[in-house]
């Protein structure tokens, strides 16, 4: 199968632009729902941060370094490079002895406008606190660190990936076809897009209670809920989304149009790709597939800022809207 219409652009009674993609909804059985290609392999990009931080908690490492729910927030983040993002990196890799050169995610110029601001008047720099997974590679150190390992911790042999590719498998129950390397430096293993939705739903599944992976996922959802504030930033889907579903569930886009979500309260999980990979496409179907499941209220004002029914242009005129494609959610 191939990917199918998702959300349409109309303007002046006719369809402008249209994006497909597949979608497929996980639950305690199974498949419940799918669009597309279920058997379709991507590459999850950030969407997965939460899995690439299950062996941060599961070998011990966050327990020995004190680690927070703040800074597991930030460990499952793409966040806009704010001072809140910025300083709590720092301050976390200060707690192992570390800096900001021992990062491998490269500098990011920040998409925070104050921190953005601060960084051009100021005509310094962007650093890789700034990087949007500065948190996700303090918790690679943090556990490289815990593990005795070298300092190259994105190599694909480094014991920090390893260990992030067995997690990743065991979750998606799928063995990785591929890698890609990521926009920070790190490895991305691919999945089907069944499989990364059957591993947000083992996250929505987990018991607190429960064996170690269960406990860890469990934490790393808890946190992400906690503090939507730290895994984006403001005015981002992911901060805005959570914050919507209010305890609900947890989302987390990725580039390329990936969009997962976890709903505990109803043990499934979600993973959109739009197939050309447009951002709004993929905040558009995942607001309509909350809807659908009744995490979200049709009428909450975070699905008309995600699936605008009126468009307007700079003048505040209504131009057009957003439509869900025919057979989609």
């Amino acid at each position: 199968m191939t990917a199918v219409p998702m959300i349409e652009l109309w303007r002046g009674g006719m369809l402008e632009s249209a994006h497909a993609g597949h979608a497929v909804i996980f639950g305690p059985g199974g498949i419940e729902a799918a669009w597309g290609d279920p058997a379709a392999v991507i590459y999850p990009r950030s969407s997965c941060k939460m899995v690439q931080a299950l062996p941060l908690i599961e070998s011990g490492a966050a327990h020995a370094a004190g680690l927070t729910d703040r800074q597991l927030a930030l460990s499952c983040a793409s966040h806009s490079g704010g001072a809140m993002h910025v300083q709590g990196v720092q301050a976390w890799l200060a707690t192992l002895g570390l800096a900001e050169p021992d990062l491998r995610c490269g500098p990011q110029m920040p998409r925070d406008r104050a921190e953005m601001k601060q960084v051009i008047c100021s005509e310094s720099a962007p650093c890789q606190l700034h990087n949007n997974c500065s948190g996700k590679h303090a918790g690679f150190l943090t556990l490289g660190r815990h593990l005795g390992a070298g300092p190259e911790y994105v190599e694909i042999d480094h014991p920090v990936q390893r260990a992030v590719k067995a997690a990743f498998e065991e979750v998606t129950q799928e063995a990785t076809p591929r890698f890609g390397i990521d926009g920070c430096s790190a490895p991305n293993f691919a999945c089907t897009i069944t499989g990364l939705a059957r591993s947000m739903q083992f996250f929505a599944a987990a018991n607190p209670e429960g064996p170690m992976r269960e406990a860890a996922a469990a934490r790393l959802t808890r946190a992400m809920m906690a503090f939507p504030e730290l895994v984006a930033g403001e005015g981002r889907a992911c901060t805005a989304l959570m914050r919507a579903l209010n305890g609900q569930g947890a989302v987390k886009t990725g580039a390329e149009g990936v969009f997962v979500a976890i709903l505990p309260e109803q043990r499934r999980g979600i993973a959109v790709k739009i197939a050309d990979g447009a951002t709004r496409a993929a905040e558009a179907a995942i607001a309509a597939l909350l809807v659908r499941l009744g995490a979200l209220d049709a009428a909450d004002p975070v699905v008309e800022q995600y699936i605008p029914r009126a468009m307007t242009n700079r003048r505040g005129l209504v131009v057009g809207e957003m439509r869900l494609a025919p057979g989609f959610a």
